[in-house]
């Protein structure tokens, strides 16, 4: 049902295992497949080259997160809002989501991308020894499950695995495994001791439960004191820093142990790339504030300078003297013109004066003026 899973963690954790079985082996496959190291290693290199895999979601994961705290606050907005109208508030916060480009999804992609790797590996390990009694088990004889390939591994490959031992625990086996379960071993480097397996095993519960409870610590520093306060939030960090690595300690006795060496390296990963990421995202909101500062500095005024005008202000200017330019010039042709107007009436006048002296042929002096009119008729008077 889930080969689409079990498949491809299979050849994973089969490539690895042929690296590490050449270098044990000192270039003799032979001889290094059946070292516990080999293929503890195998597991380990498994996690690592998944957790490749996811590091771009991871990032995406850390900036969505980012995000979503210096959203906070409008979010809350919101809720305040349309706290009544709920379908409102889903709308709204939809189109704020669309606006600063985030998605929510992207915040819990790498830990649901990791499930089923979880998933796979834990069935592909457990399905190394098939005798046991329990859910998904073949109720297998221990020779059945010995000449039984196990999805890409080949029989041999199954029997290198059972006879693997680290510290005499072999890593497939849990400190709770029933009896049925540690007889498969007997022909494949004798049944282990279950006091074996706790030497191994209760060690690697320890740092795994450390291991996650200081991820869980480095994520909540990295919050927001608005964050932090959201009763949501808070609830879930006091999960992730002590219920969490206390359910891998209580949890552990019931894993098989390279299912706690995935645990314990898979928290090693995050725990360094936590620190690098969130490094160099810091690194990046530094360089912005600072250019943003440096720009502001180039664009501010020296000291003592006087402020220059903005080229608006100047065309402005240009502007209104053209206009003051123009208004003289329109001034100076009225002028003109009144001037013009008024010499040319005076000639006029001047013109029609002379024209009334003209036309008695004689100049207006003193001995040509005409006698009175009174003076002529007294004189007629007297002749007659």
């Amino acid at each position: 049902m889930l080969d689409f899973i079990y498949y491809p963690v299979s050849w994973i954790l089969w490539f690895w295992h042929r690296i590490f079985g050449f270098v044990f082996g000192l270039g003799d496959f032979d001889k290094g497949a059946s070292n516990g190291f080999a293929w503890a290693l195998a597991v380990v290199f498994l996690v690592f080259t998944l957790r490749l895999v996811l590091y771009k979601p991871f990032v995406k994961q850390v900036r969505t997160t980012r995000q979503m705290q210096e959203l906070q606050p409008q979010i809350k907005e919101l809720q305040r809002k349309y706290k009544n109208d709920r379908q409102k508030m889903a709308v709204e916060m939809q189109k704020l989501q669309k606006e600063h480009g985030f998605n929510p999804l992207m915040g819990c992609l790498p830990v649901l991308a990791q499930v089923p790797v979880f998933i796979g590996l834990y069935h592909v390990l457990r399905s190394f020894n098939r005798t046991g009694s329990g859910i998904g088990q073949l109720h297998m004889t221990p020779e059945q499950n010995a000449m039984t390939p196990n999805y890409v591994f080949s029989a041999h490959d199954v029997q290198s695995f059972l006879s693997a031992r680290i510290f005499g625990a072999p890593i497939s086996a849990a400190i709770t495994s029933p009896k049925a379960t540690l007889d498969a071993y007997a022909d494949y480097g004798g049944i282990p001791h279950v006091w074996n397996m706790v030497v191994v095993a209760v060690p690697l519960m320890i740092i795994a439960g450390l291991a996650t409870h200081f991820n869980a610590r480095a994520s909540v520093a990295r919050q927001s004191a608005e964050a932090a306060a959201n009763p949501q939030a808070a609830l879930m960090n006091k999960l992730a820093l002590w219920v969490f690595p206390l359910g891998v300690v209580v949890g552990g006795p019931f894993l098989p142990i390279a299912i706690l060496l995935y645990w314990v390296s898979n928290n090693i990963w995050t725990y360094g790339q936590q620190h690098l990421v969130f490094g160099r995202i810091d690194k990046e909101e530094q360089q912005k504030k600072e250019e943003a500062i440096e720009r502001k500095a180039q664009n501010a005024p020296k000291p003592g300078a006087k402020p220059t005008a903005k080229k608006k202000s100047g065309a402005a200017e240009t502007s209104a003297a053209d206009a003051d330019k123009s208004a003289a010039a329109t001034n100076g042709t009225a002028a003109s013109t009144t001037s013009d107007s008024t010499s040319s009436s005076s000639s006029a006048k001047a013109g029609s004066a002379s024209g009334k002296s003209g036309s008695s042929g004689k100049s207006p002096g003193p001995g040509n003026r005409k006698r009175s009119g009174n003076r002529g008729r007294a004189n007629q008077k007297r002749r007659r």
